[in-house]
């Protein structure tokens, strides 16, 4: 044996002995970190089970549940705060459309009554209306559409002739007039006693309609005499009636409109007229009459409604709404009522109805007259009798239509024959009564306009006119498509 071998042995045997030392440390320190792992998941297993079963607060007051929830809740916070944030802008913009659209909306409407007013040749009345407007972005200035429609109705305006280029003075305008008109030809016309009368003075509906399209058809545009004849203030601050300025397109005749007896008076009844003015069931004016077997119907019977329609289809027709004069006398009440009885069971309800169905009419364009209460000629009749005569109508018919300044005389006679100045009592004491203008009958247009007082005649278009002085329309219509043919001939 070497000796050498000998010597390295002890060294050997000493670094293995060192080997499975480490070795087994290694070993130990393995399961200790395994056994450690193992029971520290097992505890957190437990601690979690136990916390769903009975959640226990954190060190800080606040239980772990409350804790997750609350970061739940801030997080579903920021996301409502980020979607919030992202539909505020197109929110705004929704509600800019909805302003911008209801604006539009109100802008359209405007412009639509604007378009009526100017229809009716009150242009300045459809301009100041778009002016009147007021929107989120300011004054109609700042809407084009607005702008636009003004600059039509000013450009249209600026083209209007006085008096549409057809006469030079208001003293040429016709003043026509009817009393009521027949809606039953049959009952009318059926020779008994006042059918003679009826074919004299009277229209037939059917010849109204053919006469106020021809009319229209010629150009002529219904005004009032408030417009043709309005008080004027001079430059020295007194006031006098002169000539009106009406602006109308070329072509077009301005002409009034009046009916006389609007009260339906008893001898009518059964002879084919309206037998009231009513208000229907749409608020505005209509007629009744009575049939035979003694119901009542609304409808078309008089120059009202069918005037109203006419004007409705055609509001160029009417200058500012314009329609007509509705005469009254009171010794058979007013409008179809009673209201001259006073011991009648019914007479406060009429004087009631009287009042509603007049307000209806005024706001409808339409205006009154006093026709006198007993319907005599104020001409023949002495003062004492005029005066009598006008208080009994002021104290019993003005009171239910409201104020008039317009007289219309019985049978077309006027209480002076003078072609100066009114000089007599009677027309001294009508002035002070408030009546300002008086309207006569005659066969041609004649007005005459003093300070302080306006006179005009009429010209009658009834039967007698067409039967008997045909010569006297033919300026008007053509009476051969305008006479009904269910009138009679002339038997008189």
């Amino acid at each position: 044996m070497n000796k050498n071998d000998n010597k390295d042995k002890p060294k050997k045997i000493k670094s293995n002995k060192f080997a499975w030392i480490i070795i087994i440390e290694i070993v130990v320190i393995s399961l200790l970190f395994i056994s450690y792992r193992y029971i520290i998941l097992d505890v957190k297993d437990k601690e979690n089970e136990q916390t769903q079963e009975n959640p226990q607060e954190n060190e800080d007051g606040k239980n772990t549940e409350d804790s997750d929830n609350q970061i739940d809740d801030e997080n579903d916070n920021k996301n409502d705060d980020d979607e919030e944030a992202e539909v505020e802008e197109p929110q705004d913009q929704i509600d800019h459309e909805d302003v911008a659209n209801k604006e539009d909306k109100e802008q359209q409407d405007l412009i639509a009554q604007a378009n009526r007013l100017a229809l009716g040749y009150d242009y300045d009345g459809a301009i100041e209306l778009l002016k009147s407007y007021e929107g989120s972005n300011g004054d109609y200035t700042s809407y084009e559409k607005l702008k636009t429609a003004i600059e039509g109705f000013e450009t249209t305006k600026s083209t209007l002739v006085l008096y549409g280029g057809s006469y030079t003075s208001v003293a040429q305008f016709s003043h026509i007039f009817f009393h009521s008109l027949i809606a039953d030809n049959a009952k009318a016309f059926d020779e008994d006693y006042d059918s003679k009368g009826y074919n004299m003075y009277m229209t037939t509906v059917t010849e109204f309609k053919n006469m106020m399209q021809q009319l229209y058809d010629a150009g002529y545009v219904l005004v009032s005499m408030h417009d043709i004849a309005p008080i004027i203030t001079k430059e020295d601050g007194t006031q006098v009636y002169g000539e009106g300025k009406i602006y109308l397109p070329e072509g077009k005749k301005p002409f009034v409109l009046s009916q006389d007896d609007v009260n339906y008076y008893d001898y009518m009844d059964g002879d084919g007229f309206a037998s009231r003015i009513v208000i229907g069931e749409d608020g505005k004016p209509t007629c009744e009459m009575i049939l035979e077997d003694g119901s009542k119907v609304n409808g078309d019977f008089d120059m009202v409604p069918i005037l109203d329609k006419f004007v409705d289809e055609h509001p160029d027709f009417s200058y500012h709404g314009a329609k007509g004069i509705l005469a009254l006398t009171g010794y058979e009440g007013a409008l179809g009522y009673r209201t001259d009885d006073p011991t009648s069971s019914t007479f406060e309800q009429d004087k009631e109805a009287v009042k509603a169905v007049a307000k209806a009419l005024i706001e409808d364009g339409w205006e009154f007259a006093c026709h006198t209460w007993g319907h005599k000629n104020m001409q023949e009749k002495p003062y004492e009798f005029v005066v009598r005569d006008t208080n009994r109508w002021l104290e019993e018919v003005a009171p239910l239509i409201g104020p008039t300044d317009i007289l219309i005389f019985p049978y077309g006679i006027d209480i002076e024959t003078t072609l100066g100045h009114y000089n007599s009592d009677k027309y001294t004491f009508l002035k002070k009564s408030g009546f300002n203008y008086y309207c006569g009958v005659y066969k041609d247009p004649w007005m005459q306009i003093k300070d302080d007082y306006v006179r005009m005649t009429r010209r009658p278009l009834d039967g007698q006119a067409m039967l008997q002085f045909p010569e006297r329309l033919k300026d008007l219509f053509d009476l051969n498509t305008v006479i009904d043919p269910e009138r009679p001939a002339k038997n008189w």
